[in-house]
């Protein structure tokens, strides 16, 4: 497998952190601090999982892909809901979802991650150098991690709660994308 493949590879498998990124970039503002924290563990998660799948193999990979994608849509579910009933509830009441808190933080790292196990089982049939791979995921995911909420910070004309809603819509939609790529239906 050639560097720009596995560079195709590790792109695709960041655009789910450049959502969430973007979306909670936008709901909130960070510092350099946050975004590099947050950057580091979507980048850490993302290269982590390809390396225990490729380490798992086969006899794993039966009991892991028929349910990956339903882990992964309830996490992100969870999240989507709690983040749009959040944008509707009164100021007053209101009690943010923050992406800063390490909780959350994990949390959406490794449901945005669970596609890149799986592509670590693949890649134990069809490459040679994990490590190689695992690094130039990392490295994607952390870059695109930054852009996003970078670019989400910009999207200042958008009231927060909006943003927060579209947050929560864009999480629920890439758990409904995973599950449907997973049934075969997209």
């Amino acid at each position: 497998m050639s560097l720009l493949e596995i560079f195709l590879i590790a792109l695709g498998l960041s655009m789910d952190c450049f959502a969430v990124s973007l979306c909670f970039g936008a709901s909130r503002k960070f510092t350099w601090r946050d975004i590099l924290i947050m950057s580091f563990l979507f980048g850490l998660f993302q290269g982590l999982m390809p390396v225990i799948g490729w380490l798992a193999g086969n006899s794993i990979q039966l009991l892991i892909a028929s349910v990956d994608h339903w882990i992964a849509f309830g996490i992100l579910l969870f999240i989507g809901l709690k983040m749009i009933w959040q944008s509707i509830r009164e100021e007053k009441d209101k009690v943010t979802l923050d992406i800063r808190k390490f909780s959350v933080l994990l949390t959406v790292s490794i449901a945005t991650s669970i596609d890149a196990l799986i592509t670590g089982v693949g890649f134990g049939f069809i490459l040679e150098n994990i490590v190689e791979a695992s690094v130039i995921i990392s490295l994607t995911t952390f870059v695109v991690s930054m852009i996003g909420a970078k670019l989400g910070e910009k999207t200042t004309l958008i009231p927060s709660r909006w943003a927060e809603l579209f947050g929560g819509i864009v999480l629920i939609g890439i758990g409904l994308k995973i599950v449907l790529e997973h049934l075969a239906i997209i």
